[in-house]
């Protein structure tokens, strides 16, 4: 308050909003709109602040600011806001919703019914990734009981599960998942990326006919000939192919399917399958087909004995991926059959059984050129399997985390016979005790580049690291330059 030159009191001076000062206080947009026409709701009954952004936008006695702003201007707004507030930012008015569908990329789609009305496509005009597989799972969406699976979840009514939780019957019918595809290559002919189940050859033809630029397919439960439509998606990149998931479904992969898949989508750069049969054959197609092949993951796979010789034929392969394969090559062969993969990088181990020192043997003779060696979580990892690794001599990277058979002079043994290794890391590894770290081992420490050392909980190095920073609180993780 202030005094007049007649000593009269003047009301205080409202400065009027702007729109500038509740962006630089990273406010939702509601707060902007309410600090506008907060002076033409001060007669109205008190409202929460959803109701009166609704209301200030929707009312038609009430000038409506933001319609002044061109749906350009307005959607690089909204675009500012995290994605946690598009949906609440789509309900405000119609407008708002339109235009918040068009900040949407990705979408995993849950009502079948959705797509087939064309309200997907005129709700979500922009998405570059969608999901169907949920949608196309018939599935009581009001039970209590959600079973969730790496690959797949599911609502279930009973536990009965004959041929798996879910089964042929409960798929939606290939007619209209075909439909339904028809209508999603039409609206997105942009698609980038499209996961699928059971799928058939006229569907996914018609997704390569109109999606010329899908980069990404993920395949559920889909047969070999179903592969046939995906020979016209040129672009292809990234291939998963799930076969079978035990408990939930069982489609088979086999040698045909692999070759289809070798003739038809030859850019591939990664390719994993999933519970997948075959043999060398259908390996041996993939990479005499798929130059660019720099990327191949093998989850549960079921291929007969001998198939390992064909990763030769895989010539830019990079990394190599296996989990939970509960064995490598039952039947290897010879070892001067095998080959070797000259540019593989990367060796990935993961929830594998690794008992048969046979079969694990033969895949560092196909992996000696690999610098990076991963072991997670694997069974049956003793020292007596884990020293057939030394015969990968240009590892320079090695990680071992949850592999309890190991002990420190298994490790010692491998590792000494590593000259450019540099980096360690040993994490859960139970087996290895810190009074077992030999000299030669602690000298190897103190040069790594980067080392984490913690084969358990209570894990302290011993004095002969003094001075190397090791065995320090906060000290058996370090990185030199």
């Amino acid at each position: 308050m202030s005094l007049s030159p007649e000593g009269q009191l003047k009301p205080p001076v409202r400065r009027r909003p702007s729109w500038s000062e509740p962006w630089f206080k990273d406010q939702d947009l509601k707060h902007v709109v309410l600090k506008l026409r907060r002076h033409s709701l001060s007669e109205m009954p008190p409202l929460e602040p959803d109701e009166t952004l609704a209301l200030t936008l929707d009312h038609p006695s009430i000038p409506n600011f933001t319609s002044l702003l061109s749906d350009e201007l307005l959607i690089i707004i909204l675009s500012k806001l995290p994605e946690s507030q598009h949906i609440p930012n789509s309900l405000v008015c119609k407008r708002w919703s339109k235009l918040s569908g068009r900040l949407v990329r990705s979408l995993k789609l849950l009502d079948w019914n959705f797509l087939e009305s064309g309200r997907l496509v005129y709700r979500f005009p922009n998405l570059v990734y969608i999901s169907l597989v949920r949608a196309c799972i018939q599935s009581p969406c009001n039970s209590g009981i959600l079973l969730t699976h790496k690959f797949v979840s599911v609502h279930l009514d009973s536990f009965s599960s004959g041929g798996g939780f879910i089964r042929k019957q409960d798929l939606l019918h290939s007619d209209l998942i075909n439909r339904g595809l028809r209508i999603l290559a039409q609206g997105y002919p942009n698609l980038r990326k499209l996961v699928l189940i059971g799928a058939s050859e006229e569907g996914l033809s018609s997704v390569a006919e109109e999606c010329l630029t899908l980069q990404e397919l993920e395949l559920h439960c889909c047969t070999d000939f179903s592969l046939r439509g995906i020979s016209g998606c040129r672009n292809l990149q990234i291939l998963k192919w799930i076969g079978c998931v035990d408990g939930f479904y069982n489609a088979v992969i086999s040698d045909i399917g692999l070759t289809i898949v070798a003739q038809g989508c030859k850019r591939l750069l990664k390719l994993e399958l999933v519970g997948c049969e075959g043999s060398y054959d259908g390996i041996k197609a993939i990479g005499q087909c798929c130059l660019m092949l720099e990327e191949l993951t093998l989850c549960d796979h079921r291929i007969d004995g001998g198939w390992l010789a064909a990763l030769s034929y895989c010539a830019n392969l990079k990394t190599l991926k296996f989990q939970s394969c509960k064995c490598i090559d039952s039947s290897p062969g010879p070892d001067e059959h095998l080959g070797s993969c000259p540019t593989l990088e990367e060796l990935h181990l993961q929830r594998c059984h690794l008992r048969d020192k046979q079969g694990v043997r033969a895949l560092f003779l196909v992996c000696e050129a690999v610098r990076e060696l991963v072991f997670e979580d694997c069974w049956g990892l003793d020292n007596n399997v884990f020293g057939t690794s030394s015969i990968c001599r240009r590892v320079q990277s090695l990680s071992l985390e949850g592999c309890s058979l190991l002990t420190v002079e298994g490790l010692d043994l491998v590792v000494l016979s590593w000259k450019g290794l540099q980096r360690l890391r040993v994490v859960s590894c139970n087996n290895m005790k810190d009074s077992e770290v030999t000299p030669a081992l602690a000298a190897l420490f103190s040069v790594l580049k980067e080392l984490k050392w913690r084969p358990d909980s209570r894990s302290i190095l011993s004095s002969s690291l003094l001075g190397t920073g090791v065995g320090m609180k906060g000290g058996r993780s370090f990185k030199s330059v």
